[in-house]
This record gives structure tokens, sequence and C-alpha cells, in this order.
């Protein structure tokens, strides 16, 4: 364990030792924890390795995945606030070339609760670039037989990329740019980015994860710490910051969308976005009946076989907890009744399925080690 792990993490010892656990059975190198209770911080700290040769702290860097979908949804809110999105507007209205292909009645409340119909769009990322990006998601057809709002499945990238098109327009901002400006910086999330800048990613290389695959023995790179990576902006999933600065987002929303004097966004537009929009509806992507707020995934336990639910909060949660997890590596959420934000990621890939039994412990462990369960 780091020495300032030992300063930091001594609240959460169970969390600490199934952590170190999973680092000797090979799950993961390491794994970044931050938790405050009401805003004060309970635990902040790294356990083991960012990559083989450099120790895991606080201040490293991994990539965030999908746990970077709520950020952009926030930024849609913002837009949304300002009169510029209507949430049962066609995106079409703003994206003419979306109509194409059967998708001209998706709204972006439908790109929020993952309902849209467009999973597979086949551009590639970070070769493509973001204009023949958004091209090709608008030639993609609707899937067959897909009504909006009738079907739900979970869009890893295809809907994400289509709602930063709308800030872009909306704003008159890259959304990379965008993103930073309204949202990362003013939340003192320096270290954060969703499509890194060259000059950072050059003076900060030896603090980004490598975040391997680790179902290979030895373990495979994933290069999500190259530069083409970390550079690259993926609305739906290339977030990259320590943790206890992802969690700086959710301390915000549990404050009524303000932190520290600077307002985000409105309370009513917080309650809006983690409100149940998409209730007791099986995810045909996950397999699983999942809840889903606008862009933020609402805790589902309730349906039963919690160890097992994709993108789940552990067994303690709260009924209205809300966040993201990423894949195979992080989550971040807020717990309102225990006024709880913490953040877990683990810098390392092992599999869906251990992936999500180690992140059930751990959540499960957090829980009781800070007296909530």
């Amino acid at each position: 364990m780091n020495e300032d792990t030992l300063a930091h993490l001594d609240a959460i010892p169970t969390v600490c030792s199934l952590i170190e656990d999973g680092i000797k059975a090979g799950r993961h190198l390491g794994a970044q924890v931050y938790a405050s209770i009401d805003g004060k911080t309970v635990a902040d700290g790294g356990i083991g390795y960012a990559r083989r040769d450099t120790p895991l702290t606080s201040d490293s860097i991994p990539i965030w995945m999908s746990a970077t979908k709520p950020v952009t949804a926030i930024a849609l809110a913002q837009q949304w606030e300002l009169g510029r999105i209507d949430l049962d507007r066609p995106v079409a209205d703003e994206i003419p070339d979306f109509a194409q292909g059967g998708k001209e009645k998706i709204t972006p409340r439908h790109l929020l609760t993952h309902t849209g119909g467009f999973r597979a769009s086949r551009f590639r990322s970070p070769d493509d670039d973001w204009d023949k990006i958004i091209r090709i998601i608008c030639e993609t057809p609707i899937e067959h037989g897909w009504v909006p709002g009738e079907r739900a499945g979970y869009h890893i990238h295809s809907s994400w990329f289509i709602i930063g098109e709308l800030v872009r327009l909306a704003s008159g901002l890259a959304y990379r740019d965008y993103v930073r400006e309204q949202i990362l910086l003013p939340l003192k999330m320096q270290d954060s980015w969703i499509g890194m800048s060259q000059e950072f990613y050059q003076a900060n290389r030896k603090r980004i994860c490598a975040m391997p695959n680790m179902v290979s023995n030895p373990p495979t790179p994933s290069g999500f710490d190259t530069e083409r990576w970390c550079m690259d902006c993926r609305p739906g999933g290339s977030g990259y910051g320590p943790v206890r600065e992802l969690v700086r987002f959710y301390e915000m929303m549990l404050n009524g969308g303000e932190l520290d004097g600077v307002r985000i966004i409105e309370p009513e537009t917080v309650e809006l976005f983690t409100d149940r929009h998409r209730e007791n509806m099986h995810d045909r992507s996950f397999n699983h009946t999942i809840d889903w707020g606008l862009g933020f995934t609402i805790n589902s336990a309730h349906y039963g076989e919690s160890e097992q639910l994709p993108y789940g909060f552990g067994p303690h949660a709260s009924r209205d907890t809300f966040g993201h997890a990423g894949y195979q590596s992080s989550i971040a959420f807020a717990d309102p009744e225990h006024r709880l934000a913490a953040g877990i990621i683990f810098n390392g890939m092992p599999g869906d399925p251990a992936h999500q039994k180690r992140a059930h412990r751990v959540l499960g462990a957090l829980y009781t080690d800070l007296g909530l369960a």
C-alpha cells in the first residue's frame, strides 16, 4: 500500500483489503478510491500501481470509460436551461441529416435514456474525425422494429456523439472545449478532460494509468494511456481524470447543482435529470431490467440479481442512488439518502463477470466501512 494511502484510506480497511486481494489475484494493477459524506472527504487515495513501474496515487489519471456520460448529459442540461434545446423535439430539427434511416422522430430524451434504437454505427474512433463520425451516425438506420421510447438498449457511443453535436451547435463551441470551460474547470476539475490537450498529455503522461486487459496472462496493453486515445474526444467514454475530481461532479449534483459558490445547473434540473424517466424496461444490450434518468443510471437493485446487475451500485445503496459505471473498470455515483458521493476506478479490466463481482463486493464494503449499512 502506498504511503499516502495510509493517511487517506484508513476509514475503509475492508475496501483496501479487497483491492489488495484483487491485485494478488490478477484482476487489476490497483485502484483509486474517493468518497465524501455531506461534502467532507472520508476516503481518498490509490492502492497498487498505475503501470508496472509507477505507484498509483490519488493524483494518478485513469480513464473513466462510460462514467463520462453523466458529464455530457449535464452539458446538454445547461443548454436546455438556456432554452436552446428541447428534450422532446426531434433531433433532426437541429441536425437535419439525422432524419435518415427512420430516425426522424428520435428526441434528446430518447438519446439520454438509451431508447433511440441506433446502437450499431460503423465509425472508427479515434481514427475518424468528429464530422465524419457525425455523418456516419446520421446515415445509420434505426434498428428493425424499434419504436423510439418503447424499447431500451444501451448505446455505447453513437447517441452520445449526437448529444455532443447538439451541445456544439447550441453553444457554438467544439464539444471538448465546451465541457472543459463550462463544467470541468468551474468545478476545479483541472486534471480532467474529455479530449485531452496534447500539451497536458505530454506533461503528465507518467500520471496516466495503463488500464490493461487482465483476462490474458500476462495482461495486455489496452492503449488507453497513449496520446492517440487520450486526445480523442468521445462524449460517451473518453473522460480522464483523478477519481476525486470525478466525484466533485457528484458532490455538485448532491448540492443542488452548485459547489463552492459556482452554480453549474439549477436544483430543479438536478431533480429532473436524476428522476426515473425509463422504468421497468428490459435493456436489450445488457439483458437486464435497468432504470434510467436523463443520462444517469438509477439504482435498479430492486429488480433482483444485484450482484450480476451491470452498472449497479452494490447491495446497500439507497433506491434513489444515481450515477454511472464504465466498462470493466469504473463507478461513480451519489446516494442522496446517505449524502454519499463516491467513486472507484480499478486499473485493469478482468472481463465483465469478474468486474461486476468485484465492484459489487467493494461497493458493499464501502458502505459497511463507513457505517452506512
